[in-house]
């Protein structure tokens, strides 16, 4: 027997410490059956999880349980990705430091104690929300194992030319003091001004609009369109840069836009990508400008020393004094930024590590056939990523806390030198190579640098499958079966995964993509530990309405798409939740003497929902092979609140009741079907609500089902075809007790009231069925009489 009340805080805590004692979901290395893996993004520790992470990661968790009760061995790791310039900027925001200012070995160890501690909440979380993943799995990015792998993948790709070091401009981003990827990039719309200055040609105006001013000084070339008639006469003279008065060459370039600006562009280093283009392709001296801190060298005259922004204003205020600006209009353009802080980034040359990405494109976009993208239209914004590209993949960051670099370079020639793999994982910093040099030489400078955190966060499938240690089972785990992510990391994590995994094992790294929206703070603004924009902390919310409801909530979503959440739509959660609980109440109540028997004759409307819920499993399934919880959900609920709460167990009530009317082998038949179709409603709700199915099932079915939880039991997965005409006789008798509760509810008549006659024309060859459904229906419509003539058509009279 149930209790009256479903208590959700009691039972949430009991089965969470069940699961675990009794490693209900641990991956087991030596089964025989079928392995599904799931690869999990390891959040990054940034702060606090939220809403949105809640939404997305259920969603995924819930597929790990839909294999497990497809009969698979499920392989459910989780990670933590606690390396890189994320955790750092979290360190100096809540220690109220700067990495810079403080001892590296310090700051290192105030990292490490502030992951700690998020990890054990990010885990705790998880735990709450009844993840059924096997912690043994865990992996952090920063352990000595992960090291290992990330810096063997590193020195594998160097020795091999795939990555390779150079100094060329980069992308950087002068607050957080480190180069960053094209992936890294976000756009922002701020407004600025166009400032109008005039270049000196043989004494003529040719009049340049710009909107960093404070590039002057680095300017190299101007640049004119070889179509634009206006300007072609001046394509090969030389022109004076305003304020600075050196003179500079006239190109031409098709990049050039002929209604930007006036027409003319001038090239400084750098302002933008194109400038490097522009610079690489034309062979253009370089002139430096802006430092790695964001401050003007202090070399350029009049601005030398000063932040980029207040070296603007500088530089108008002296073109203004000169009347060297012709104009100045205020316009709203795209600026790049850096997705970490927010802060516009600066091109500038720095010796970086990088991985070739550019010179396999192609095989990237093939690549993505091989795949399985759900949704599919996920695979569009992969291609056009891909198609995209301009830069190869820097993976050095300029910081402190991260994966070292494992390399040294010699003090005579420079060349780089790299430890034995035996030796790793290793802190060049703290170690120095145990053999010389090729050139002989025994003394070394060692790289300062750590690894982008996703440079180690996109080898999660070999770090789970333990590439290349004595624990190595690459070979039997990969491809894994899937991937989960949110469509926002297509560009970094999915694509940084498909180019490592192609590299070290020549083959994909997974074989179906599961693509998760995100959870809106308000119309086309996510929420993010970043922005600070959620006010629904997940454990309160778990301790207010129950790790059930959230789940039920994160389940309705179609698959990609993006979602608002308002703690109102809880209240839809507990009301399923309540009439699961209401309904399993009154089943197992009428079930209190079944002794499990089969009765020797099943009757028509008990088989008839047998046959409907095995309709429902085959289509969730259909639907959850797709990664659709949301569709597979619906279809279920469809069932439980129609067909058998609304219908199903109105009509059998009374036979429940009183088998001395309607017979002892006819109560059988119901109870029997209220077991079975009970039974498998739960294991169905089980993956979306795993604790209030695990309650019910313990407190009633495991006395005669044996299994240790619910959870690893199976679907029925009938493979048997469906009987047609019992779900047509199905709908028929539903459609009976629709229009008598129609007619009764507009003559505001109680549903108990009584009819004097139901006329009904059946179908012919349904005349048997309802024959034996005849008390059913007369009990649950309370009709006096009914009249059932066999026709070709079905009709309904009600007198």
């Amino acid at each position: 027997m149930l209790t009256k009340k479903y208590n959700s805080n009691e039972s949430e805590e009991k089965w969470q410490e069940y699961w675990q004692e009794n490693e209900i979901y641990k991956y087991d290395f030596n089964s025989d059956k079928e392995t599904f893996s799931i690869d999990t993004p390891p959040p990054t520790v940034s702060g606090s999880l939220h809403i949105g992470h809640i939404f997305s990661y259920t969603q995924a968790e819930m597929i790990a349980r839909f294999q497990r009760m497809q009969g698979k061995n499920v392989f459910y790791p989780f990670g933590f990705d606690d390396n890189g310039l994320p955790t750092e900027r979290l360190v100096e925001k809540e220690k109220n430091i700067r990495a810079v200012n403080i001892p590296r070995s310090e700051f290192i160890k105030e990292c490490i104690a502030t992951t700690k501690r998020y990890e054990e909440e990010f885990k705790n979380l998880w735990l709450s929300m009844g993840f059924s993943v096997d912690w043994s799995l865990q992996f952090e990015t920063i352990n000595p194992m992960v090291q290992k792998i990330s810096q063997k993948s590193f020195i594998d790709m160097a020795k091999s030319g795939k990555a390779y070091i150079k100094e060329s401009p980069v992308l950087w981003c002068t607050t957080c003091q480190t180069s960053i990827a094209q992936a890294e990039l976000e756009t922002t719309e701020k407004e600025t001004t166009f400032n109008y200055i005039p270049f000196l040609v043989e004494g003529e105006e040719l009049i340049v609009a710009t909107t960093r001013p404070e590039l002057l000084y680095g300017c190299t070339c101007l640049f004119i369109n070889p179509k634009d008639e206006r300007y072609t006469k001046y394509i090969g003279k030389t022109a004076l840069v305003p304020l600075y008065n050196y003179e500079i060459p006239i190109l031409s370039d098709e990049k050039v836009s002929l209604d930007k600006g006036t027409g003319i562009v001038m090239c400084a280093t750098f302002g933008d990508t194109t400038d490097v283009e522009w610079y690489e392709k034309h062979k253009l001296p370089y002139r430096k400008v802006i430092e790695a801190n964001g401050k003007i060298n202090e070399t350029v005259p009049f601005i030398g020393g000063l932040k980029v922004l207040i070296a603007r204003e500088k530089i108008i205020e002296l073109l203004k004094e000169n009347n060297l600006l012709k104009k100045s209009e205020v316009i709203t353009h795209t600026v790049s930024t850096h997705e970490r802080c927010g802060k516009p980034i600066e091109i500038i040359p720095s010796k970086q590590w990088y991985i070739d990405i550019l010179s396999e494109k192609e095989r990237y976009l093939k690549v993505a056939d091989e795949i399985n993208w759900y949704p599919a239209s996920m695979k569009n914004r992969y291609i056009a990523w891909v198609e995209n590209l301009k830069w190869d993949w820097c993976i050095s960051r300029q910081r402190y806390y991260g994966v070292p670099f494992p390399v040294w370079y010699c003090k005579k020639c420079g060349k780089p030198m790299f430890p034995k793999d035996e030796e790793l994982p290793i802190n060049p910093m703290e170690s120095t190579p145990t053999s010389a040099c090729e050139c002989n030489h025994m003394n070394f400078i060692p790289e300062t640098a750590v690894f982008d955190t996703w440079a180690t966060s996109s080898l999660t499938p070999l770090i789970n499958s333990k590439w290349n240690t004595d624990e190595d089972i690459h070979s039997k785990l990969l491809p894994m079966g899937m991937r989960t992510q949110a469509h926002e990391i297509i560009r970094t994590w999915a694509f940084y995964t498909i180019v490592r995994s192609l590299y070290h094992t020549g083959n994909i790294p997974w074989k179906d993509l599961m693509i998760c929206g995100f959870v809106l703070a308000k119309k086309g603004e996510k929420i993010s530990k970043s922005k600070g924009n959620s006010n629904f902390d997940p454990k309160t919310l778990i301790d207010r309405h129950s790790a059930d409801a959230l789940r039920y909530w994160a389940a309705g979503a179609n698959l990609g798409t993006d979602t608002m959440f308002s703690e109102d739509e809880l209240k839809i959660s507990k009301r399923f939740l309540t009439k699961l609980w209401n309904a399993a109440s009154f089943c197992i109540m009428q079930l209190e003497d079944f002794t499990g028997d089969k009765p020797k004759e099943t009757l028509p409307i008990d088989k008839w929902i047998t046959e409907r819920l095995k309709q429902v499993e085959s289509k969730a399934i259909d639907y959850l092979n797709q990664y659709e919880t949301g569709l597979a959900k619906h279809e279920i609920d469809d069932f439980f609140w129609n067909d058998f709460c609304d219908d199903y167990l109105e009509l059998v009530k009374d036979r429940l009741y009183k088998p001395e009317i309607h017979g002892a082998k006819e109560r059988l038949s119901a109870q029997y079907t209220l077991y079975n179709v009970l039974l498998e409603l739960l294991k169905l709700y089980a993956i979306y609500v795993p604790y209030i199915t695990e309650e019910i099932y313990q407190s009633y079915f495991k006395t005669f089902e044996k299994s240790a939880s619910i959870h690893i039991m199976e679907w029925n997965k009938k493979e048997s075809t469906i009987d047609n005409e019992l779900l047509c006789f199905g709908e028929n008798i539903k459609a009976i007790i629709s229009e008598v509760r129609k007619y009764k509810s507009e003559r505001n008549l109680s549903l108990k009231e009584r009819l004097n006659i139901i006329k009904v024309n059946i179908p012919i060859n349904q005349s048997s069925y309802f024959q034996k459904t005849f008390k059913d229906i007369k009990a649950c419509t309370w009709a006096e009489n009914i009249e059932i003539s066999p026709s070709n058509c079905w009709n309904i009279e009600i007198l």
